[in-house]
């Protein structure tokens, strides 16, 4: 009891509630190349369309194919995959064109301690580059109108005012001068951009697009017809006044003006607005040359400006908490007026940024789908860290003896987590007969290490592709790691994924193998686990042995996922004794807190008895004076059934069962 200086009553409380905490058993993990998205990160995908949002398309190059839809398989039957595209020889699109690889959000803003970061510019790369590596940044273009001045214009036809200029353009022609504002040539080509939408004041009210300019002269095409050819269709009147706006006018509310933070702030009328727009120029991203896909109405010049709802409403920093498409990397052609020092605050900022309309295209962006040994093994060690990562099952996709070896070493370091391996296509696919399949597919796992953290299957089954039309022979650890999710929502982790009732295969044409039973014995002797086809029964999962080859327990996935269950959540809710007395008081609570959840899994038939021992036995003085806490849990895992002996016996008649049966 607490110090007290007169007599009272002090209350206090403690918590004997502890539990052992439920933990995840169905987060995967796979690593491939991609289309796009980010490098070097781990990134959690929730289904197969959120995998095509992020990371692209399956493509038939190098056979990505095959570790991409292996990641779709499982997402066939699980909501919880984790995607990491290592870094490789992919690089970002940009507004220069010089090679550049920006790895993720981390790397702009952060860098990754030798290349970046690049939130306070790369001007080496132009004003723009695209949000991920890959030839998909080709696509973009990004226009940006900096002032309401830019947005739209009217020109008188007097003289050097910049109309059109003396003369009169015949209908039919596809240029037009400009008047050059009483300065020198090329004045009216400075004011008018390529992109431009025009109206001469004609009868009929037509619009046109500026094409190109060379000094003062304007080239034009018709816009809002299908049919842009054809030139002036009337005659233009010498002196005609011209409207010139933006391309991208139509596709926002107002021009830029001055943002609610900037008139707070100064009480001055200064524009610091501007608007940005991202567009799909060919259609490689969207299937629809020039459909827009992002737009940044009234975005700042000021570098701590924020929304009317606080917000960052900078561009630069705008575009790096919300674009899909784009980082910023430059200015775009000025030296002075994009910081925000408080000398420049309402003066030479804002009057230094009546800049020109600026429109680009990225290029130079490059795929590679071909990651080496090295990168391969790059990603693979993403999923260490038990500490910092969750993960239960790690998918091998398309998988040599190397990529293999390093996954099943990873997950048996981990000690929570089971690679599932496919063979190589080329042990399976086109293959003369079932002989030489069953000793190529047992000549690769034969190489692979001895472990419980594995699970090995047969084959390739043959699906279908809907994002390139075709049929594609795919692994199917995928579908391995997808059983073990679906049987986790279905049971538990401790059933057994494989048979009639929970091994059901999805999306198989025909598999590339199809074993025997003859032939499926000599893979379960080898730690490989058949995956068949039954007719009218479905392609099933015909085995649940782990890789390890020492007979054990622990042979049996289920038991293995069972010890996983419990060696996780345990030592989960152990952490909670760390710094705790080793006496009896605690080591009570452990037991307290225990038993009960292993009483439930036994409950749930996960086990058939268990034993747990934290005391005195194993918890003397030399434990206790060495800091340690040590507890025994006994447990005794239920076990599959892999053999049915079916006996049929025949009887006399008049015979009493009772008599026969023992016999």
């Amino acid at each position: 009891m607490a110090f007290q200086v007169s007599p009272g009553v002090q209350v206090t409380e403690k918590d004997l509630t502890n539990v052992v905490p439920a933990v995840a058993t169905s987060i995967a993990g796979i690593v491939m190349a991609a289309q796009k998205g980010p490098v070097d990160t781990i990134t959690a995908i929730a289904s197969e369309e959120e995998l095509v949002s992020i990371f692209g398309e399956p493509q038939s190059a190098s056979n990505h194919f095959e570790d991409w839809m292996a990641g779709a398989a499982f997402l066939g039957y699980g909501n919880a995959l984790r995607v990491v595209r290592p870094a490789s020889a992919a690089i970002n699109a940009c507004t220069s064109g010089t090679a550049i690889l920006i790895k993720n959000n981390n790397h702009w803003k952060d860098g990754d301690g030798s290349t970046g970061p690049y939130n306070t510019g790369s001007a080496s790369v132009g004003q723009w580059a695209a949000r991920t590596a890959g030839a998909w940044g080709n696509s973009l273009k990004v226009a940006m109108c900096p002032s309401a001045t830019e947005f739209e214009q009217t020109f008188s036809g007097s003289a050097g005012t910049l109309g059109v200029s003396t003369g009169t353009p015949a209908a039919g022609t596809t240029q037009v001068g400009v008047d050059n504002g009483g300065g020198s040539a090329g004045d009216g080509g400075d004011v008018y951009n390529v992109g431009d939408i025009v109206y001469f004041q004609e009868a009929d009210g037509s619009e046109y697009k500026v094409t190109t300019i060379v000094n003062d002269t304007l080239t034009l095409e018709r816009y809002g017809t299908a049919n842009t050819a054809g030139g002036l269709r009337s005659a233009l009147s010498a002196a005609t006044n011209v409207r010139r706006r933006w391309e991208f006018y139509d596709q926002f509310d107002g021009a830029p003006g001055t943002s609610t933070f900037v008139q707070d702030r100064t009480g001055v009328s200064t524009a610091d607005e501007m608007h940005i727009i991202v567009i799909d120029q060919d259609g490689g991203i969207t299937g629809v040359p020039k459909e827009i896909l992002e737009k940044w109405s009234g975005v700042s010049k000021i570098s701590d400006a924020r929304s009317s709802q606080g917000a960052q409403n900078y561009y630069v920093d705008a575009l790096y908490t919300g674009s899909s498409y784009i980082f910023w990397m430059d200015h775009p052609g000025v030296s002075t007026g994009y910081s925000n020092t408080a000398a420049e605050q309402g003066t030479t900022l804002y009057s230094a940024l009546s800049e020109v309309i600026t429109t680009v295209s990225l290029t130079s962006g490059v795929d590679d789908y071909a990651l080496t040994e090295g990168e391969q093994k790059d990603g693979i060690d993403r999923f260490k860290d038990t500490e910092t990562v969750d993960l239960n099952l790690f998918l091998c996709g398309k998988a040599d003896g190397t990529k293999a070896g390093n996954a099943l070493d990873m997950c048996t370091d981990r000690k929570d987590a089971v690679a599932f391996v496919s063979p190589e296509l080329t042990d399976v696919v086109n293959v003369a007969n079932e002989v030489t399949q069953t000793s190529n597919v047992k000549g690769y796992f034969d190489a692979l290490t001895s472990t419980s953290y594995g699970m090995f299957d047969s084959g390739y089954k043959y699906t279908y592709d809907k994002y390139n039309d075709s049929y594609r022979w795919i692994p199917l650890n995928g579908d391995m790691a997808g059983l073990c999710a679906r049987t986790d929502l279905v049971a538990d982790a401790w059933f057994s994924p494989g048979g009639f009732n929970r091994g059901q295969i999805r999306g198989v044409v025909k598999l590339a193998y199809n074993p025997q039973k003859a032939n499926r014995d000599i893979l379960y002797r080898a730690r490989i686990n058949p995956i068949c086809s039954f007719p009218g029964q479905g392609t099933i999962l015909f085995g649940d042995k782990t890789a390890q080859s020492k007979p054990s327990a622990f042979d049996r996935i289920n038991v293995r996922r069972l010890f996983i269950v419990l060696e996780k959540a345990i030592s989960t809710a152990a952490k909670f004794q760390l710094f705790e007395f080793n006496d009896e008081f605690t080591r009570a609570g452990f037991r307290n807190m225990v038993e009960p959840f292993m009483r439930d899994i036994q409950g749930r038939r996960g086990v058939t008895d268990f034993l747990v021992v934290c005391d005195e036995s194993n918890n003397p003085g030399s434990v206790i004076d060495r800091n340690e806490f040590v507890a025994d849990i006994f447990v005794k895992p239920a076990r599959s059934i892999n053999f049915i002996s079916l006996n049929f016996i025949a009887t006399k008649t008049g015979v009493a069962f009772s008599e026969v049966v023992g016999a």
